[in-house]
């Protein structure tokens, strides 16, 4: 049966599919290989004016397979774009910065394994969640991926109503660890989103807009280490008024402001920042 709004040839044929009396489930078993096909984006119109749940990009050299992922989490509310090898969906995962990447680990030249590797040594994607595809059902074989970046693990053949499932329950689990606390309590440093105001000691301290964006992103992940750009892209939304070579004056002025506090904005020589973690953290 044809979903509706696809066409025809972009639907696996029915004898290559796992047999099932729900067409939503069904998985092709040998996908034909779609040679330098590059990326696709998202189909013009698919969802009508529905609201995006978030972008996903689909990296598989099985073009019914991502067919197949594409109708059904369309369907679930996310814009999908593709590319069949290795090599194009890095390039597209860095120019456009998906929010999640459901990753195929068996691709010929550069493998899922080496994309992984790649997107998490690099700062503009190092925080994108990933999600493997693979028909390797072995627990070294997962260990493996998970060990170098890898979110979650989704085994062929498998439900794309369950991977729809996966995805947003990952896209949510990383939503919640990104959101900041209303108040953000390290050792005698307070942040207080709600009220936009910072004490120290008890002391209030004060800080420009900027300055106090910048102080509650890092106070919200301390222990990890963030570039400029990260910065700029995490804490202030690619502020046009802001530069990743404004953030050392900003860094340099949140540290003065602070005190002994300020000890804690730590550069990393030859990357960027880091918030100290310390034992006294959220304690009030």
């Amino acid at each position: 049966m044809t979903p509706p709004g696809a066409q025809t040839k972009g639907i696996p044929d029915p004898q290559d599919l796992e047999r099932t009396d729900d067409p939503a489930k069904m998985v092709p078993k040998t996908g034909r290989i779609v040679e330098n096909a590059g990326a696709t984006g998202p189909a013009a119109g698919s969802r009508g004016e529905t609201m995006s749940q978030g972008t996903i990009l689909v990296v598989d050299d099985e073009k019914d397979l991502v067919d197949l992922v594409r109708f059904n989490l369309e369907k679930a509310g996310f814009d999908v774009i593709a590319a069949s090898d290795g090599r194009s969906g890095l390039a597209i995962a860095f120019r456009h910065k998906p929010d999640l990447i459901v990753l195929d680990w068996m691709m010929p030249g550069t493998d899922g394994l080496e994309v992984c590797r790649q997107l998490r040594a690099d700062a503009r994607t190092a925080r994108i969640p990933v999600i493997m595809l693979t028909a390797k059902a072995e627990e070294a074989d997962r260990v493996v991926g998970l060990e170098l970046g890898a979110d979650d693990y989704v085994t062929k053949p498998f439900s794309p109503r369950e991977l729809s499932a996966r995805v947003k329950a990952l896209l949510r689990r990383t939503a919640r660890a990104a959101e900041p606390a209303d108040v953000l309590r390290r050792g005698d440093l307070v942040v207080d989103a709600v009220r936009h105001a910072v004490t120290f000691r008890g002391k209030p301290v004060e800080l420009t807009p900027t300055e106090f964006r910048i102080l509650q992103f890092f106070a919200a992940r301390p222990g990890r280490v963030f570039s400029r750009d990260e910065i700029l892209e995490g804490a202030l939304e690619r502020d046009e008024a802001v530069t990743a070579r404004t953030i050392d004056v900003h860094v340099t002025a949140l540290r003065r402001k602070l005190g002994r506090a300020g000890e804690r904005i730590e550069t990393v020589r030859g990357f960027g920042y880091r918030f100290r973690e310390d034992a006294a953290d959220g304690k009030a």
